[in-house]
């Protein structure tokens, strides 16, 4: 491709271009291994297994709104910032231990077939629609706009051009192979990711003098993780009892990432592959937040999401480092949009075609499923012009944005989940008010950003921190699923027993003898990754209190 050109070594290039052949070879290669039928499209021929799983998710997961984004937002607010991936591993240790295997037991598809299971058509339509709408705004405008900002100010080219480069590249080998050559693939970029992120950390604390270099050269308030409770975007309050509202929605309930948990060859590679993928998300921190504190003292001019490009576009790294590490990010991307290709094709096709058409043949769905991703990567390529129309501090916007929508679809899920007399009218209800509230909050900020709004009551709702409205938001979805249920006569007892919803149902996979410690399987291992996950946050935090 012609913006490889731009850069001042062939070594960088060189290095670039070798990521993308491997990759879509690697690609093409499980795409043509087999005949596709709908369990090996859309979830990897449930047969996966948890090393691949937990990689899977993280590079699912970690994208470009990440690296430029949580390094964005790390140079101007610290490592506060890293608080909402630490949140995100208490949701994936649940996720582990009581969601993934209900959800294997139901034997569904997609997580909007796991609510007309469990109340009707209705929600699963609405659930189906709302997803696809968000995976538009958030993840593929969002990671294709964080990528075109590190491609124009590295490479100097049009922001459009790189995007459509990756965005073809990564769906030719998505529509053919579908989940099979997605997680493959994925395995790969997490690794090359994650080498390369680190790799940037290891030579930027160099330049500064280490960590100890880094505390001497900030204000104290960069190693703070928990900022005031009248901080507009990090209160601690938010933080504690906001941000897992959001993590919910989005780690526990979103096809994005249980589609992994589907594809799982057992329930125990589920909960192990959910934990792996909790011991990874510390990670981002030191490779994702730590960059920009270091971007800020050796560019102290940088505004908005400018610290990684920054780090990247300068001396800091030789030109052959400089192309790996360009190619962790590429694999970012990639990885991101290939999962929500394939995950946006399975709800089209399963939550739309195939309950209109009951008797559709394996190869018919396949196909189905190879069109609407074609389709996803048509609308990936017509939302490109939308990028610019996108704020400084992109990760911040993406979870204000995620704090206006998700607390409806937690409230429906958690209900769900633990409460037997929960109905259907109650979760439509729920999603019906909490959507509009939310969607009101987005527009009436939008309005007062413009200088349309001005009163002083806009002001003051604008005003609120997006976290403590999260909180707010969850607590009114959760009164309106409680009185509607309650008042609502509908007898749900037959589905909400075939989809084995109470804790107790989880552990059935787990054979224990507490006589004999050694016959426990499958249970040690989970036991010690959980214990030493925790362990973990309580250290960063009583380090960074």
């Amino acid at each position: 491709p012609s913006f490889f050109l731009c850069q001042s070594t062939n070594y960088a290039s060189f290095i670039i271009i070798l990521y993308l052949i491997v990759v879509l070879s690697l690609g093409l290669y499980y795409a043509g291994k087999r005949d596709k039928n709908v369990d090996d499209y859309f979830l990897g021929g449930k047969n996966l297994g948890w090393i691949a799983i937990g990689l899977s998710i993280f590079a699912t997961n970690i994208s470009s709104e990440h690296f430029i984004g949580l390094a964005g937002s790390g140079a101007f607010h610290g490592l506060v910032v890293g608080q909402f991936e630490l949140m995100a591993i208490f949701i994936l240790v649940i996720l582990g231990w009581f969601l993934a295997p209900i959800y294997i037991k139901s034997g569904v598809i997609t997580t909007p077939e796991f609510l007309e299971k469990r109340f009707d058509r209705r929600t699963r339509k609405f659930f189906a629609s709302l997803s696809i709408i968000i995976y538009i705004l958030t993840k593929i405008t969002v990671t294709l706009f964080a990528g075109g900002i590190l491609f124009e100010r590295i490479f100097g080219i049009n922001i459009y051009a790189s995007t459509m480069v990756i965005v073809l590249i990564t769906g030719i080998y998505t529509v053919l192979g579908g989940a099979t050559s997605v997680i493959k693939t994925n395995v790969f970029q997490a690794v090359i990711l994650i080498l390369g992120a680190i790799t940037l950390t290891i030579f930027g604390l160099h330049s500064v003098g280490g960590f100890a270099g880094l505390e001497e050269k900030l204000p104290a308030h960069y190693f703070t993780m928990f900022k005031s409770i009248s901080d507009h975007d990090f209160p601690w309050t938010g933080i504690i009892f906001g941000a897992p509202i959001i993590a919910f929605w989005y780690w526990a309930t979103d096809q994005y990432f249980v589609q992994k948990i589907l594809g799982a060859k057992s329930i125990d590679a589920a909960r192990k592959g959910s934990l792996l993928a909790a011991m990874l998300k510390v990670l981002p921190i030191f490779m994702l937040v730590l960059p920009g504190l270091i971007a800020i003292v050796l560019f102290p001019e940088i505004k908005g999401d400018e610290a990684y490009p920054v780090l990247l576009a300068g001396n800091l790294l030789p030109s052959g480092v400089k192309g790996f590490v360009l190619a962790g990010l590429l694999a970012a991307i990639m990885s991101s949009l290939s999962a929500v290709f394939n995950t946006t094709a399975s709800l089209m096709t399963n939550d739309f075609y195939k309950p209109r058409n009951p008797n559709s043949s394996d190869r018919e769905l396949v196909l189905i499923g190879r069109l609407s991703t074609v389709l996803i990567v048509v609308t990936a390529i017509l939302c490109i012009p939308l990028v610019k129309l996108i704020s400084n501090q992109v990760y911040l916007f993406l979870q204000e944005m995620q704090s206006f929508v998700s607390p409806p679809i937690a409230a429906v899920f958690a209900f769900a989940f633990l409460m037997k007399k929960a109905t259907a009218s109650g979760a439509m209800w729920t999603f019906i008010i909490g959507e509009i509230l939310g969607v009101s909050r987005l527009i009436l900020g939008i309005l007062v950003r413009a200088g349309i709004a001005t009163d002083p009551v806009s002001i003051y709702i604008t005003d609120i921190s997006f976290l403590h409205f999260a909180i707010f938001l969850f607590i009114v979805s959760s009164a309106t699923m409680l009185l509607v249920s309650y008042f609502s006569r509908e007898n749900k007892d037959v589905k909400v027993r075939s989809i084995q919803y109470l804790a107790p149902d989880c552990f059935n996979d787990i054979k224990i003898d507490f006589s004999n410690w050694s016959t426990i399987r499958g249970y040690k291992t989970n036991i010690i990754m959980s214990v030493f996950i925790f362990a973990v946050i309580i250290s960063l935090w009583s380090i960074w209190h």
